[in-house]
C-alpha cells in the first residue's frame, strides 16, 4: 500500500490520527498544596479557538471609559445596547444568551490575556499559543502533546483528544494520539469506518504505517455514535460551529456509554473546536455580531448537552486565539491585529465573574496597543495543575501562577 492510499482511508471516514507519542512516560504528580479539585483526565477540557483574533474591546466593553468611544467613533458598541455586567464593563449584545451562565457564576471572563513581546503574525502567534513558547522560542510539540507525553491518559481512553472542524492539530501537534474530524457531519453520518487493514503477510517497512491506520479506525469507531445510542435531546444551532458542537457532544456520548451503562474514561481528555472568521479588518460590526451570536448560542447548547450527559461538573470550556485587535478602529470600519483580548471560561465548577486585568486605554504603547495584563500560560497552568493535577511547571518549562478559576 502506498502512503497516499494509507492517508486516504482516514480521510474517507472524515478522521485522521496523528502519530502516537512514545510509550513508557511516567505521570507527573502535582506538587503538595495543589488544588483539591483536580481529578486527572476524568476532567474534560474543551478548547474553542476564535480563529483570526477576536476584537476584545467590542466583546467585553469598557463602556465607562470615554476613551473607548473616542477610539471607536464608528464601530463602538453604544452604551444603551450593551449588556451591563458591572459599573464599568458590559458584553456585546450578541452575547445575551450567555447571561444565565454569567448570573449563575458558571462563566468567567479573563481580561488582558496575551504574552510578552507579542507577535502580530497570525501564523507565528498561534504557534506560540499552541506550543506555549516564549515569543523568542521555537518549540515543536503542542503544549497538550507535552502534557500527554509526560502524564499519559489511561489505556482505556480511545485517544488523547479530538480536533473537530479543522485539519490543524494545534496544541495536540507532533506526538499526541489525537483524531482530527475535518468533516464532522460526514463522520457522524457514516455508519461504519473502513475495516481495519489486515496486517498479515505485509511488507515489514509498512508495518508502522498500517498500525497507525488501524489505530485511526479503532479509536474513531469507539467514538462514533451507534444506532442503539439514545439521541441527545439538546437542540444545537445550525451552521458549521453548531455542527461541530453537536459532533463533540455525540463523541462524548459514544465514549461514555456502552449498552446504556456509564463507562467513564473511555472517551478523550480534550476536544478542540474552531470558530472561524474573526480577522475583521473591514466592516467588523456585522461580522463580529454574527460570530459572537454563534459563540453564545453554541455555548448554551454545549452546556445543555453536557448537563444531559452528566458531564457539566467535570468539563472546563476555554476560548483562545492568536491575538486581539487594536483599540483604535481603522478607516474600513474594522480593526487591525492587536495584542490582548479577553477569554471565556465556563463549566459547572468554574468560579464565575471578571478576572485578569481590565483594559487601560490611557496606557497604550507606542504602536497603539494595550499592555499585556495576563500571560496566556497562566490559563494553561490552571488547566494542567488545578484541573488535571499535573506538574504545570515541568510541562510549561517555567512557573506560571494559575488563576482562581475553579471552585474547590
Amino acid at each position: 500500500m502506498k502512503r497516499r492510499g494509507f492517508l486516504s482511508l482516514g480521510a474517507a471516514a472524515g478522521a485522521t490520527l496523528w502519530l502516537p507519542r512514545a510509550v513508557g512516560a511516567q505521570p507527573l504528580l502535582q506538587p503538595p498544596g495543589s488544588s483539591a479539585s483536580a481529578r486527572g483526565y476524568d476532567n474534560l477540557l474543551i478548547l474553542v479557538e476564535l480563529k483570526g483574533g477576536n476584537d476584545g474591546l467590542n466583546t467585553v466593553i469598557p463602556f465607562a471609559d470615554p476613551t473607548y468611544y473616542q477610539l471607536r467613533k464608528n464601530i463602538g458598541i453604544k452604551r444603551d445596547q450593551a449588556i451591563q455586567l458591572d459599573e464599568r464593563t458590559a458584553l456585546h449584545p450578541s452575547l445575551e444568551a450567555l447571561m444565565p451562565l454569567w448570573q449563575s457564576r458558571q462563566l468567567a471572563i479573563v481580561q488582558g490575556v496575551s504574552y510578552a513581546q507579542p507577535n502580530l503574525s497570525h501564523f507565528r502567534s498561534i504557534e506560540i499559543w499552541d506550543t506555549a513558547s516564549r515569543a523568542d522560542q521555537y518549540l515543536r510539540e503542542g503544549w497538550l502533546t507535552r502534557a500527554f507525553a509526560q502524564a499519559p491518559v489511561p489505556n482505556g481512553f480511545a485517544a488523547d483528544g479530538v480536533v473537530i472542524g479543522s485539519a490543524e492539530m494545534g496544541p495536540l501537534a507532533n506526538g499526541a494520539r489525537a483524531i482530527a474530524l475535518v468533516n464532522p457531519a460526514q463522520f457522524v453520518r457514516a455508519a461504519h469506518l473502513a475495516t481495519p487493514v489486515s496486517l498479515h503477510e505485509r511488507n515489514p517497512e509498512l508495518a508502522h504505517i498500517l498500525d497507525v491506520e488501524n489505530d485511526i479506525v479503532k479509536a474513531a469507531d469507539r467514538l462514533r455514535p451507534t444506532q442503539t445510542q439514545t439521541p441527545l435531546q439538546t437542540v444545537f444551532p445550525s451552521g458549521a460551529f453548531g455542527t461541530s458542537i453537536r459532533t463533540a457532544m455525540q463523541v462524548l456520548a459514544a465514549g461514555d456509554t456502552s449498552q446504556g451503562q456509564p463507562r467513564r474514561g473511555q472517551g478523550v481528555a480534550v476536544i478542540r473546536l474552531t470558530l472561524n472568521g474573526f480577522d475583521t479588518h473591514q466592516n467588523q460590526p456585522g461580522q463580529q455580531a454574527a460570530l459572537l451570536k454563534q459563540l453564545a448560542e453554541g455555548f448554551v447548547a454545549m452546556q445543555s448537552a453536557l448537563v444531559e450527559l452528566g458531564r457539566w461538573n467535570e468539563t472546563l470550556v476555554m476560548t483562545y486565539a492568536e491575538f486581539g485587535r487594536r483599540p483604535r478602529e481603522n478607516q474600513s470600519n474594522g480593526t487591525d491585529h492587536g495584542t490582548v483580548a479577553p477569554h471565556f471560561v465556563m463549566g459547572g465548577r468554574v468560579q464565575g465573574g471578571l478576572h485578569g486585568v481590565a483594559p487601560e486605554l490611557a496606557r497604550l504603547d507606542g504602536n497603539g496597543n494595550l499592555p499585556v495584563g495576563v500571560d496566556f500560560r497562566q490559563l494553561y497552568a490552571t488547566v494542567l495543575g488545578d484541573w488535571w493535577g499535573l506538574d504545570a511547571t515541568s510541562i510549561l518549562q517555567q512557573r506560571f501562577e494559575p488563576f482562581p478559576l475553579l471552585r474547590v
